[in-house]
C-alpha cells in the first residue's frame, strides 16, 4: 500500500489532479525559498570566483613585484659595479701617475747630483790648472830672481882689468 500511495501522490503532484492540493501561498513560498537558496548559492559562487580571482591576482602581483624587484636589484648592482670599475681605474690611473712623478722626480734629482758633481769636477779642474798656472808662474819668476851663472865682474875685478889694459 505505501507504494501506491507513493505512486498516486507523485502522480498526483504530476497531474496537478488527485488528493493533494497545494496552497498557492506555500507554493509561492517554497518557489520563493528555492529561488532564494538558488540566489545565495549563486551569490556564494560568484564570492568563491571573485576570492579565486582575488587570489589569483594577489598571486600574479606578488610575482611581478618580485620581478621588478629582481630586476631593481640588478640594475643596482650593475650599477654599483660600474661605479667598482670606474673607481679601480681612477685608482689604477692615479697611482700611475704618481709612479710617473716619482720617476721623474727621481730622473730629476739624479740629473741635478750629476749636473753638482760635473760642476764641482769642472771647479776642482779650473782650480787645479790655476794652481799650475801658479805653479808656473812662480817658477818662471823664481828663475828671473835666481842669480845667473855668468859670473859678472865686480868693480875691483873691473878696475884690475882696466888697468892691465
Amino acid at each position: 500500500m505505501l507504494p501506491c500511495a507513493i505512486a498516486f501522490a507523485s502522480a498526483g503532484a504530476l497531474a496537478g489532479c488527485g488528493g493533494a492540493t497545494s496552497d498557492p501561498k506555500e507554493e509561492k513560498r517554497s518557489a520563493a525559498q528555492i529561488e532564494h537558496s538558488e540566489e545565495v548559492a549563486e551569490k556564494q559562487a560568484e564570492a568563491q570566483e571573485l576570492a579565486k580571482d582575488r587570489e589569483l591576482l594577489a598571486t600574479i602581483e606578488a610575482s611581478s613585484q618580485q620581478e621588478a624587484a629582481e630586476a631593481k636589484a640588478k640594475k643596482i648592482e650593475a650599477l654599483a659595479r660600474a661605479r667598482a670599475k670606474k673607481t679601480e681605474a681612477r685608482a689604477a690611473k692615479r697611482a700611475k701617475e704618481k709612479e710617473k712623478a716619482a720617476e721623474a722626480n727621481a730622473k730629476k734629482r739624479v740629473q741635478a747630483y750629476e749636473a753638482e758633481a760635473k760642476k764641482k769636477q769642472e771647479a776642482t779642474r779650473k782650480r787645479e790648472a790655476d794652481e799650475r798656472k801658479e805653479a808656473e808662474r812662480k817658477a818662471a819668476s823664481t828663475l828671473d830672481e835666481r842669480p845667473s851663472t855668468k859670473v859678472e865682474a865686480s868693480p875691483t875685478k873691473i878696475a884690475r882689468g882696466k888697468a892691465r889694459d
